[in-house]
């Protein structure tokens, strides 16, 4: 599997699979939470030395997070491929695409689950596709 990617005019199609902006306040809020509890517990340290590691890595974190990238754009010969991360799979051999159920999410990922197939699960997301990821736009994607 090469990591060659097409050109940024070329792509057709591109989602960065980000966590909800609502996880940001929440994640600053606990990062800053912990920050006062370090304070109150180590008298010696400065006020800012807590929160100027913690903030920090809250924001590392939720961007780690969000590292995933979905693509559909084609390689150096022209072939159109799917791109999750740095895997990739001809769109030739996408058969079809399915929104599966959230009742039926814990069926596919577990009992019904290829045991060769490669996976990209990112809970925040709802419908996900069946080969290897999720997408927020699936439906309007493939219908």
């Amino acid at each position: 599997m090469s990591d060659t990617r097409a050109a940024a005019q070329s792509v057709r199609y591109r989602e960065r699979l980000w966590v909800p902006w609502w996880w940001w306040p929440l994640a600053l809020a606990l990062a800053a939470l912990i920050a006062v509890e370090v304070n109150k517990g180590v008298r010696s340290l400065p006020d800012w030395v807590s929160f100027a590691l913690l903030l920090p890595v809250a924001i590392a974190v939720l961007l780690w997070f969000g590292r995933i990238e979905v693509q559909v754009a084609p390689n150096q010969s022209g072939e159109v491929e799917l791109w999750v991360g740095a895997a990739h799979l001809p769109v030739g051999v996408v058969a079809r695409s399915a929104e599966v159920p959230r009742s039926a999410k814990s069926a596919a990922l577990g009992r019904q689950l290829d045991p060769a197939a490669y996976v990209v699960h990112r809970a925040w997301i709802g419908p996900w596709c069946s080969w290897s990821s999720t997408t927020r736009t699936i439906r309007r994607r493939t219908g």
